[in-house]
């Protein structure tokens, strides 16, 4: 969609997108219409994690696009690629402290910071469908997690956008679960990192826009970005020519539900009248299936592309998933058990997991690898 498109979207298409979107009459007619034109210009700067000619960044373009003529210019959201403010694993700081007012990140960089965050996207083996995760913010009280453990460092948690299932490009073709060991691997630390520790690799920690260097100079052996479509964008098939994927029954073992975020600073947020934080919390619901689905057509155009580089895709068995899910459930209970709130996620994600709805588990699967009970 182009820039000019965007920028003439009609508040009757709006209204539209609003209704289907769950937000009532009362909410988004004529009283709310009317305080909106007589509201007071706000900015948000939001920086993203995606690099600039990207179709991920194309696509946050047209969110903040649409997030503005939505509120016919009186919520002006400008974009900002990586780096362009600051580093993408300094964001959060920096949101945080005010220094501008929003990101667009993904949640599993923050573990360190907020350890609920491991469970705020999909993990090694959890939840493994978009429409899992939508249940679980919209119906299961994810969404009040979420943003109680963003509120505790002065941030308003908008939510969570989908995005893809992440793939591994390597540099050398690995075709079994042994063949990880020994390998460096970049990965976005947390759990994720910890199950391929688990399995013998050697993991780093890099943001997108470092990885096609490091692996055209032969730092790392392979890396896990994203899905194929922007990861193609990056160039990634011109340096590496396998990709690893798990068998259909499992293609991605770590993050097949990658969800971002939209982040905005307490104090900025809290200067936003409550209708235009109506809107903008519209306009995230928007861009969060906008987002899915445009990337979902893009990735089948980009497999195709990335065998006409010469890129080997490469399947895992499915006893190659079992020797991976193994080391899960001990995992799942370490990273619950550094917080209150990380412990509260996990445990309704547990439930869910268990329901007769998913089916996926039971009690006696929370076991260690050598099957010994583990407590939450």
């Amino acid at each position: 969609m182009s820039e000019k498109k965007v920028q003439h979207t009609s508040r009757r298409n709006f209204l539209k997108t609003a209704a289907a979107a769950g937000v009532t009459a009362t909410a988004i007619g004529a009283p709310f219409v009317a305080k909106i034109a007589s509201a007071e210009t706000i900015t948000l700067k939001i920086q993203t994690l995606w690099d600039a000619g990207t179709l991920g960044y194309t696509l946050f373009e047209e969110f903040c696009s649409n997030a503005t003529a939505m509120s016919d210019g009186n919520l002006v959201v400008k974009p900002f690629p990586a780096k362009a403010i600051v580093g993408t694993f300094e964001a959060f700081d920096a949101v945080k402290a005010g220094v501008f007012e929003g990101m667009h990140m993904s949640d599993t960089y923050w573990a360190g910071k907020i350890p609920c965050s491991t469970f705020l996207t999909a993990y090694p083996f959890g939840l493994d469908r978009p429409d899992q995760w939508e249940t679980w913010y919209d119906a299961l009280g994810g969404l009040a997690i979420a943003r109680e453990a963003y509120a505790q460092h002065n941030m308003f948690y908008v939510g969570h956008v989908q995005h893809d299932d992440n793939i591994v490009h390597s540099k050398v073709p690995i075709r079994s679960f042994e063949d990880y060991a020994g390998k460096k691997i970049r990965f976005p630390g947390g759990i994720v990192a910890e199950i391929f520790r688990a399995a013998g690799v050697s993991t780093v920690l890099l943001p997108g826009g470092d990885v096609y260097p490091a692996l055209e100079k032969g730092v790392i052996d392979g890396a896990d970005f994203v899905g194929a479509a922007i990861n193609y964008n990056l160039g990634f098939g011109e340096v590496a020519k396998y990709i690893i994927l798990g068998p259909p029954s499992t293609p991605c073992l770590h993050q097949p539900v990658d969800l971002h975020s939209i982040v905005i600073n307490m104090k900025a947020w809290n200067k936003i009248p409550e209708s235009l934080q109506k809107l903008f919390k519209v306009a995230v619901r928007d861009f969060s299936w906008k987002t899915y689905t445009t990337v979902q057509k893009a990735d089948n155009e980009a497999y195709e592309k990335f065998k006409e580089q010469g890129v080997e895709i490469i399947r895992l068995s499915d006893e190659d998933i079992s020797k991976f899910k193994r080391f899960a459930p001990e995992l799942w209970v370490k990273w619950a058990k550094k917080h209150p709130l990380a412990m509260k996620a996990f445990k309704s994600q547990w439930e869910f997991m268990k329901s007769i709805k998913i089916g996926y588990y039971t009690d006696a699967d929370l076991v260690d690898q050598n099957g010994k009970k583990l407590e939450l």
